[in-house]
């Protein structure tokens, strides 16, 4: 009787080892990472900074995110996506165990934004390697194994962090900086006992990218930014990562401030996320990997508008909690989605400049979306912001639907020209 359930799993053995070292390599890496998360504690109780400064830490650490995607992707292309890795994992634990002895605050964000430009470059060498040698009717779950590690690790490493802030600070920094080093230490390990068959895998991908040389691969004469397809779509992210942000911005303040829960109100609706997320995440994006980037895309942004704004209307447990289920189904499309998206934009050769772009994207929208949102609550509040959220949107949505979608197949091709 057992046997004849399906198994919503099953689509994940036929996937290149190539997504499983970087998902055992992710894995080790999130799961100690707990300096970020309570950076901003360890600035105010640690080294007595005020609650105003040490935010300038954290917006140090999103300006060296923006500014290293780029500069990292174009290296990807270059000299490969995991010598970037590599470099990004090890320097990031060296970084992480400098900054714990020094005590003058323009020392630490000053390290804060080097250790961003040295941990965020990893990011877009994670997606190209992702990507590039990956047929792109199994990117979407190539991807969304990876997130599945990224949350899991998540799951463990602020949890265990806030147990170990209770015993020294410093010592989050120690354990994140060797579990990077660790992770260094895994992903060398591992590509070298399977070099010969990612060796082999790299040929393949070289032979499929020749091919589509002539044939459907987009060609474009500048850099990403003169690409109008690429750049309608990185608003297109930009304006929906702005209303991602809010978890981290206007909803905990909302929550909290306005509605008057509990702080760990707001905690279990983040383990709520990332149950869903662990369970639900793979299983579906195998079973929407037939849907067009388009209509994908859209469904995303759809949710993810509808479950923030929400927040306008509803105000019980059971329907917030709700509007969180809505808006991690939107997490859950959106971004295995959209990385495809970008890989299929493409042109041969340039999977990293355009993964660059992406994340570069992605960290921007880090740096305004938290503050746009709680300056909005602030000055004209939960109505109008919760409003203004899904009017961002619908702005998405409509740059979505009436931008061109890149070309991966034939098939495609007809799903998307029939729904024009």
């Amino acid at each position: 009787m057992l046997s004849s359930i399906p198994n919503p799993w099953r689509g994940l053995r036929g996937l290149p080892s190539i997504v499983w070292i970087i998902f055992a390599t992710s894995l080790v890496n999130r799961a100690g990472m707990m300096a970020l998360p309570f950076l901003v504690l360890y600035l105010t109780e640690h080294l007595s900074v005020s609650a105003s400064l040490a935010g300038l830490a954290l917006s140090a650490y999103g300006v060296g995110g923006v500014i290293t995607a780029p500069i990292a992707g174009r290296l990807c292309d270059r000299i490969g996506p995991f010598v970037i890795m590599r470099a990004s994992l090890a320097l990031t634990g060296v970084m992480l165990l400098v900054i714990p002895l020094v005590h003058s605050f323009a020392m630490v964000v000053l390290l804060t934004f080097t250790w961003a430009l040295v941990a965020e470059a990893g990011r877009p060498a994670t997606l190209t390697a992702l990507t590039e040698t990956i047929p792109p009717d199994r990117r979407k779950a190539a991807i969304a194994v990876n997130r599945l590690a990224v949350n899991i690790g998540m799951s463990i490493g602020p949890a265990v962090g806030g147990f170990l802030a209770m015993v020294s600070f410093p010592l989050l920094f120690v354990v994140d900086g060797l579990t990077s080093l660790g992770a260094a230490g895994v992903l060398t390990a591992l590509l070298w006992s399977r070099r010969r068959s990612l060796a082999g895998m790299h040929h393949v991908a070289a032979e499929r990218a020749h091919s589509n040389a002539g044939g459907s691969q987009r060609r474009i004469g500048g850099g990403v930014l003169s690409d109008r397809p690429a750049m309608a779509f990185f608003v297109a992210t930009f304006l929906t990562a702005l209303v991602f942000m809010q978890h981290q911005g206007a909803m905990p303040l909302y929550l909290v401030r306005d509605l008057h829960y509990r702080e760990s109100f707001y905690g279990m609706l983040f383990m709520l996320n990332t149950l869903i997320i662990v369970a639900v995440e793979v299983p579906l994006n195998l079973a929407m990997s037939h849907w067009s980037h388009r209509h994908a895309t859209m469904l995303g942004v759809l949710l993810f508008a509808v479950g923030f704004s929400a927040l306008g209307i509803v105000h019980s447990p059971i329907a917030i909690a709700a509007t969180v289920v809505v808006w991690t189904f939107g997490e859950m499309v959106f971004f295995p989605v959209s990385t495809a998206y970008v890989a299929d934009l493409a042109p041969t050769g340039r999977s990293g400049q355009y993964m660059g772009a992406y994340s570069s994207t992605i960290s921007f929208a880090m740096i305004v979306g938290p503050w746009a949102g709680t300056a909005a609550l602030d000055r004209f509040g939960g109505n109008v912001a919760w409003g203004a959220v899904f009017v961002c949107g619908m702005l998405s949505l409509v740059v979505v639907t009436f931008s061109r979608p890149p070309v991966s197949s034939p098939a495609e091709y007809a799903l998307d020209s029939s729904s024009a």
